[in-house]
């Protein structure tokens, strides 16, 4: 059974930085894409940032660019970052680690989500 599990959210001031990590089970995550899509109330699931299975190639949304970094560990457990910097009021939503074991485009789609943790920044 697929497992993705966050830690990491919490509440911070405006400016300020949070790092989430995502870790993975039940499979060889070593050879899946993972990311990160967020949720804000009242509005859509939007991605947020992915790496691919070796972590060499990245994607991120133009609204994070320059301030989020996406992030993995494939020795031993499988665990995904995402390092938040200059944090917003706009960055506040309910942020989900993703992953899938196809290949393709970085932004999606994604098969496996965890259940999420919130992120709230203060202004």
């Amino acid at each position: 059974q697929v497992q993705l599990a966050e830690s990491g959210g919490g509440l911070v001031q405006a400016g300020g930085s949070l790092r989430l990590s995502c870790a993975a089970s039940g499979r060889t995550f070593s050879s899946y894409d993972m990311g990160w899509f967020r949720q804000a109330p009242g509005k859509e699931r939007e991605f947020v940032a992915a790496a691919d299975r070796s972590g060499a190639s990245t994607n991120y949304a133009d609204s994070v660019k320059g301030r989020f970094t996406i992030s993995r560990d494939n020795a031993n457990k499988i665990t995904v970052y995402l390092q938040m910097n200059s944090l917003k009021p706009e960055d506040t939503a309910v942020y989900y680690c993703v992953a899938r074991s196809v290949s393709g485009k970085l932004r999606g789609p994604y098969y496996y989500w965890g259940q999420g943790t919130q992120v709230t920044v203060s202004s």
